[in-house]
């Protein structure tokens, strides 16, 4: 016998890893999300102006459920390249690009820093791209799996860009639900 590992065991470690990247993923996503209060019921959101290319607010739900489900395949197939070159830097890359995404809703909706959550959109989708470019040294079809979310990260940060040219003060609005704390 010449393999090393049967066809049906290396498909078996793909799906265990697959159940653990995954889900793994989308919950931390989520998670960012719901920390951050991203939803359209955010009172400091409501009260921004809204570009006209906004779509939806349940249309960003499910675009980041699909994408984190892609991006999280796309890590499946390189964490089970074992003896790939890149692979180590792929998962480093990867996982140091999902940090700074992790950090733009808090940074966009909790903080109310519009101009920074640009930029960081911006580092984002740089750090991404060259996520995918080496993911496609390892694994051609997990850079594939990178290119729909690297077009959302566009479109995304066009949106940030609309955002923040249409709410110079955003950062100073006080939403009226806002606890005001009175000098003494």
């Amino acid at each position: 016998m010449n393999e090393l590992a049967s066809q049906t065991q290396i498909r078996m470690t793909f799906l265990r890893w697959a159940l653990f990247i995954v889900p793994l993923v989308i919950l931390l996503g989520f998670m960012s999300g719901q920390i951050s209060g991203s939803a359209e019921e955010n009172s400091w959101y409501q009260m921004l102006v809204k570009p006209d290319a906004q779509p939806p607010g349940w249309l960003f739900g499910v675009a980041w459920s699909i994408l984190y489900f892609m991006i999280g395949l796309a890590l499946t197939l390189v964490v089970c390249a074992r003896g790939a070159k890149l692979r180590g830097l792929a998962i480093a890359l990867f996982a140091a690009q999902l940090v700074l995404n992790l950090s733009w809703s808090p940074l966009f909706f909790a903080m109310h820093q519009v101009t920074y959550a640009f930029y960081l959109i911006v580092a984002i989708f740089l750090l991404a791209t060259v996520t995918t470019l080496v993911f496609g040294r390892v694994r051609p079809l997990a850079a594939w799996l990178m290119v729909p979310y690297l077009a959302w990260l566009c479109f995304a940060a066009i949106l940030n860009k609309q955002f923040d040219e249409l709410n110079p003060d955003a950062e100073n609005l006080q939403p009226r639900d806002a606890v005001q704390t009175v000098p003494i």
